[in-house]
């Protein structure tokens, strides 16, 4: 642990680094709802390409990764990787289309093609996948504080929650989107610093090949293909449906620029995903028998206070890009869905009750984020969720004969419980829960194709309901 002192100056650069984007967050938040849920569709490409980004370098990505490495080895860096090729994907195959669509939630872009009812499934699958992904957030987060400041990890979930609510609630997705190219930039150079002190303490890759298992350097470490498959799967679908990125998406200046921010976000996540698989590997080998979820936060701990400073401020900054950007996906699908068409608020009013709900899913995940596993295996079930989301979609856009409103719903529900489920069960049989929510859908809707077939009923979407 650091000394009083040097914990004090650490706590003095992370709060002064919060007061400054704090302001900048505020001064740069919108007026309107719309400023609000997308930027009145003015991001520049390369602030959208980081915004795109940002969604998968949060703490719960980098330290969760780390502590996979730790004990799994470098190729859990396919956790990150995977977002590669996520992002190559959907800027070639799905961006145009979903953009086109003009709204700024995944379920309204569903609705178009199933109709109302699949909507609300899809909005209500999205929220409780998204929730989960900000339990680990905190999680994540709070075990970077712990390892800085000493202090018991609910304490620092406590904390995680009460200054990521206070930072998001000022501004939106504008603020959100130019604060985040700080918090990145910030968390980039940071990564970058303690690969080089891991590598310095560790005197270069070398030993660490020569001294420790050989899986530590494998293609697929102690994961298994069957794992890696099933991530890559997992993250090109929450790529696809993930609330937040068609949000951001629907913020660009046109369908053009929103497909290349597509393909940046690719190329910026490849060295650090190699980094990050590095650091952790190097963790195990300086310190076999410490807690994996410190794999990254550790090295702060051997550095010059400064140095250590920044990089805390770095992981910090990483809480901040992730949770702002879930609970703004959160609070979008729960406006949108729900509050709107129930209320039909004023403008004015619209907006207050943004911000309040703002606060509230802000605050909510710290009541479960004392009872869940592991930070990686609860981030790539949030995903599998989604990946139900993704199929459907697919399919109402490329195989729109295919499926029904019917058949849209069943898939949903079922494959969402289903892979809840499976999860709790601990993947029985060695099958991924990714899988059920791959196949799920897919069986699901044939099986209510087959009996449309069999009955003599018609398999075409439901009409659309009347939304005047």
């Amino acid at each position: 642990m650091l000394s009083s002192n040097d914990t004090l100056i650490v706590m003095g650069m992370i709060l002064v680094y919060i007061l400054i984007t704090g302001y900048l967050s505020f001064r740069w938040g919108g007026s309107t709802n719309d400023d609000f849920m997308r930027a009145s569709n003015k991001l520049p490409t390369f602030v959208l390409g980081i915004l795109l980004m940002s969604e998968y370098i949060g703490a719960q990505s980098t330290v969760g990764t780390a502590q996979s490495a730790f004990s799994s080895g470098v190729a859990a860096s396919w956790a990150i990787v995977a977002a590669v090729i996520g992002f190559i994907l959907y800027g070639l195959f799905f961006v145009k289309r979903l953009y086109n669509t003009g709204g700024f939630t995944i379920s309204s872009a569903v609705e178009q093609q199933y109709g109302h009812s699949t909507k609300i499934i899809v909005s209500i699958i999205m929220i409780y996948a998204l929730f989960l992904v900000n339990v680990g957030n905190y999680i994540s987060g709070a075990g970077v504080l712990v390892q800085i400041l000493g202090i018991k990890l609910p304490i620092a979930m406590v904390i995680v929650g009460i200054v990521s609510t206070i930072y998001f609630s000022f501004g939106g997705m504008k603020s959100v989107a130019y604060v985040s190219v700080i918090h990145t930039f910030v968390k980039y150079i940071g990564i970058l610093i303690t690969l080089a002190f891991a590598l310095v303490m560790t005197h270069g890759i070398s030993p660490m090949v020569t001294k420790m298992p050989h899986f530590y350097f494998t293609l697929d470490g102690h994961i298994g293909w069957g794992t890696i498959i099933g991530w890559v799967l997992t993250t090109v679908g929450a790529v696809f449906s993930t609330q937040f990125l068609v949000q951001a998406i629907s913020s660009a200046k046109n369908a053009k620029a929103a497909q290349h921010a597509s393909y940046m976000a690719a190329v910026l996540f490849i060295p650090l995903a190699i980094a990050i698989g590095l650091i952790g590997v190097a963790a195990k080998f300086l310190f076999p028998t410490m807690n994996g979820l410190y794999a990254l936060p550790v090295f702060l701990t051997h550095m010059n206070v400064f140095l250590a400073g920044f990089v805390a401020t770095a992981l910090v900054a990483s809480v901040f890009v992730s949770v702002s950007s879930v609970a703004l996906g959160l609070v979008a699908l729960i406006v949108d869905d729900f509050y709107v068409p129930m209320r039909h608020p004023e403008p004015k009013q619209q907006l207050r009750m943004t911000r309040i709900l703002s606060i509230v899913v802000g605050f909510l995940p710290l009541i479960f984020s004392f009872i869940v596993p592991q930070i990686l295996q609860l981030s790539f079930f949030s995903k599998a969720l989604r990946m139900s989301i993704t199929v459907v979609a697919v399919s109402g856009f490329y195989l729109p004969h295919f499926g029904s409103t019917k058949s849209a719903n069943i898939a949903l529900i079922g494959t969402a419980v289903l892979a809840t489920a499976w999860f709790l069960m601990g993947d029985p049989f060695g099958i991924d829960n990714v899988y059920i929510s791959i196949f799920a859908p897919m069986i699901l809707m044939g099986l209510c194709k087959l009996w449309d077939m069999m009955t003599g009923k018609g398999n075409t979407p439901d009409p659309k309901p009347d939304k005047s």
